[in-house]
């Protein structure tokens, strides 16, 4: 039986799973379970105490239920890549820009996007997430990804926020002065690697046909 990973196609969390295991494991490695979130499956709420995607339940029965976790375990299984996508050089420097991609700018894309529930105005929201947006674009300038001129584990990790921070307003965040990262994000909405973990599937039920992935 394979690993299960319970997903939900437009969550950033668990694209950026699905982006590593495509990425790292053979195919049909993984069975995909796609779910509604707001009628989740009990299969799904009994493994995890926090039943939201991305959860991969392994071969073994251990669950793994965030999804930076996901992203190194699927490194974990091919040594070849994890010197490549996490090398020892950059460990600290990626996982620290991750840190702050899943926290400060994670805080103000929630609020940006859905600003009528907020005390501050979209604008106020927005301006707190281009602290982040100019960090990248300054990387970006100089290097065609995060960490150099090489892809990184930060690029995955970070470039499903930042398609949805431009989401939120597409004229305002095509005609803004992060040039170089506008260019990286269309680099990656164009990859076939994106493509690939964008495929729509139906609701999984228990007992439909196995889904494979990638």
């Amino acid at each position: 039986m394979p690993a299960i990973l319970y997903s939900f196609r437009r969550c950033p969390y668990a694209m950026r799973a699905r982006l590593a295991i495509s990425y790292c494991l053979p195919k049909q490695a993984v069975e995909l379970r796609e779910v509604v979130l707001r009628d989740k499956p009990a299969s799904l709420i009994n493994i995890s105490h926090k039943a939201t995607v991305p959860v991969l339940q392994l071969e073994e029965g251990h669950v793994l239920e965030e999804s930076l976790d996901i992203m190194l375990y699927a490194l974990s299984t091919r040594p070849d890549l994890e010197q490549v996508l996490l090398p020892d050089s950059l460990n600290a420097d990626i996982l620290s820009l991750i840190k702050v991609n899943d926290g400060d700018f994670k805080w103000a894309l929630d609020r940006y996007k859905y600003a009528d529930r907020y005390e501050q105005s979209q604008a106020y929201y927005r301006e707190k997430g281009e602290l982040f947006l100019d960090a990248l674009n300054e990387r970006l300038n100089n290097h065609c990804y995060l960490m150099g001129d090489e892809m990184s584990l930060a690029d995955l990790a970070i470039f499903p926020f930042v398609r949805q921070f431009a989401h939120v307003d597409k004229q305002w965040f095509e005609a803004s002065q992060y040039t170089a990262l506008i260019q990286w994000l269309n680099h990656w909405l164009a990859s076939d690697l994106f493509i690939s973990i964008m495929t729509k599937y139906p609701q999984w039920q228990e007992g439909d046909e196995p889904v494979y992935f990638p």
